[in-house]
């Protein structure tokens, strides 16, 4: 299949994207170079400075909502990838009803406890959907550590051990390499 054959097929998908920050805005600019057609993105919080160092953002977005920058900065790539952008925090009632639609749904949350809300909120709600999530993403270095694993339709990637703490921040190339390959993970599962 050629390159183009390859926009074409994804042009007509819509890939839903739980969170705006590291991982999420990251993914969300892969997937739209990749000529994603629609991304759901949901995410209540806004830029901040602090984040700059991992996150698709630019200085001047700082105060904006992500999701509203984001979708900015998606025009600007390819005005052709529509961004429906929310700004709201996910809980299971709402993950469930916002991404019903996406034919792939991204996990970007910080939190442990998100992440869990989201595996057991959407494996119910939409089962065989493919469900992409990352687990270890903290700190730098160790990319060999990456891995991927599989249970049915959802796709974990990251070390798996990894914890995000005053130590081990989560630092940009770690935040990339996983968010990179939530992207692949995605375009796998839509392109086979």
């Amino acid at each position: 299949m050629t390159r183009d054959e390859y926009r074409r097929r994804l042009a007509g998908k819509t890939v839903g994207i739980a969170g705006a920050g590291g991982l999420g805005s990251n993914c969300a600019v892969a997937l739209a170079r990749s000529g994603v057609g629609t991304l759901v993105v949901a995410d209540h919080d806004r830029v901040s400075r602090d984040n700059l160092d991992r996150q698709a953002y630019f200085l001047d977005q700082v105060g904006m909502l992500k999701v509203e920058a984001l979708a900015l900065n998606i025009a600007r790539i390819d005005p052709a990838v529509r961004v429906e952008a929310h700004a709201l925090r996910l809980d299971a009632a709402s993950l469930a009803a916002l991404f019903a639609d996406c034919d792939a749904v991204v996990e970007a949350f910080d939190a442990a406890e998100a992440k869990l809300m989201f595996v057991e909120a959407l494996l119910e709600a939409l089962p065989g959907r493919p469900l992409v999530c990352a687990s270890g993403i903290a700190g730098y270095g160790r990319p060999e550590s990456f891995r991927v694993r599989r249970s049915g339709s959802l796709v974990l990637v990251g070390d798996f051990e990894s914890e995000v703490g005053p130590e081990t921040p989560p630092m940009a190339p770690r935040v990339g390499l996983a968010a990179a390959m939530e992207a692949d993970l995605v375009l796998e599962a839509l392109l086979i």
